[in-house]
């Protein structure tokens, strides 16, 4: 009897929902910034790139800045949608991954799905799912990594993908959906955040994982990764062109991502064999805008030893001499409009909430946020 109930639930896990690969043709256009700098080609190259601008990143900015330049493209974007196993959801999430690693952080599969934000979010909250791989990276089209693979560009790819499912005009896709949930990790919220501030009324909410407005710490993050040319690493080489950046070994993404304590050693080996590189052109690029017009419900769920965004403490508020309770809390004022606010740091974890021990209260805080309106 207790092997026919086991198998049962084993099954009815496995159907729970269902999920297609799509490769989805897109023309776009920006407005990126062109920068005379040749695509680090060494370990050396990177280094050195890196130095110079946790030294001095204002004045190496300007040293190598030209100005404003007009992209546009066809490009393909590698993607995933996942339902309910008895039809479209209640929602759409469309999710975006941040720096290091591409649509896969979202549905882990270490530890049989266990940690799968999509598992959670599919089979047992009964939302639909949209997870694509950002401009540049993984299955999605390659570029320049200096000027082409930047922030604006993958807005700009973001933003037509929502349209496109708006209309419900993606091939592969079925469903029409009439309420629309952004949720980013690390760079992927801050494509997140300049597209609720250029589309205020397209979302019904949005989460912004991994993140605060608080820019003191990216050379941290920078210098602690320990990057170095993609072209030096025998799995990434022949995927990525010159320019792409990507940590040497498994100790510089435990630095970047993972708290003390907070991670299986062996999610920290997964997470270095999964992992994506970089394009310079975003690290140099990436930012939020300030005031924020969005009218939807906001959510910043962000755990408290996150480097990038919090310095390792996300209640040390020296870097904005104690004007708000914490670091999350300084974004509220930037969503006067908001139909709410709020946000949770998640005690312990890391930058990369998904992949820590934290990750059940990473998502028990985002589907309570979900279920409060």
């Amino acid at each position: 009897m207790f092997k026919s109930t086991l198998l049962l639930a084993l099954a009815t896990a496995v159907t729970a929902r269902k999920c297609q690969n799509l490769n989805i043709p897109i023309s776009i256009s920006a407005t990126n910034t062109a920068f005379n700098l040749p695509p680090p080609a060494t370990d050396i190259d990177v280094a050195n790139l890196l130095i110079n601008f946790a030294e001095d990143s204002t004045n190496f900015f300007k040293s190598i800045l030209v100005g404003p330049k007009n992209v546009s493209g066809h490009y393909s974007i590698g993607a995933t949608y996942c339902q309910p196993d008895h039809g479209p959801g209640k929602a759409l999430q469309i999710l975006t991954h941040g720096a290091g690693f591409d649509r896969s952080y979202w549905d882990l599969s270490f530890n049989s799905h266990n940690y799968s934000y999509v598992a959670r979010a599919v089979d047992e909250q009964g939302y639909s799912t949209f997870s694509w791989d950002r401009l540049g990276i993984s299955a999605s089209s390659k570029g320049d990594a200096v000027n082409e693979i930047q922030q604006p560009l993958e807005g700009a790819a973001l933003e037509k993908l929502s349209m496109l499912l708006r209309d419900g005009s993606i091939r592969g896709i079925s469903a029409k959906f009439d309420k629309f949930i952004h949720v980013g990790h690390s760079f992927g919220s801050a494509l997140t955040y300049n597209f609720i501030h250029a589309n205020p009324d397209f979302s019904d909410a949005a989460i912004l994982t991994g993140f605060s407005q608080v820019g003191n710490f990216v050379t941290s993050f920078l210098l602690g990764g320990n990057y170095g040319a993609v072209k030096d690493n025998a799995v990434l080489a022949a995927k990525y062109p010159r320019g792409y950046i990507a940590p040497k070994n498994p100790t510089g993404v435990q630095i970047d991502f993972f708290a003390p304590g907070d991670f299986d050693p062996k999610m920290l080996a997964n997470a270095f064999a999964i992992g994506q590189p970089s394009a310079i052109g975003e690290f140099l690029t990436i930012g939020s805008n300030d005031a924020n017009d969005f009218k939807g419900h906001l959510y910043i769920v962000t755990g408290d030893r996150d480097l990038p965004f919090c310095g390792g403490s996300c209640y040390d508020t020296t870097a904005i001499q104690g004007a708000f309770p914490d670091l999350l809390a300084a974004s509220k004022p930037n969503f006067p409009s908001a139909a709410s606010f709020n946000t949770t740091i998640v005690p312990g974890g890391g930058h990369g909430l998904n992949m820590g021990y934290s990750h059940k209260d990473t998502y028990d805080s985002m589907f309570n946020f979900l279920s409060s309106y």
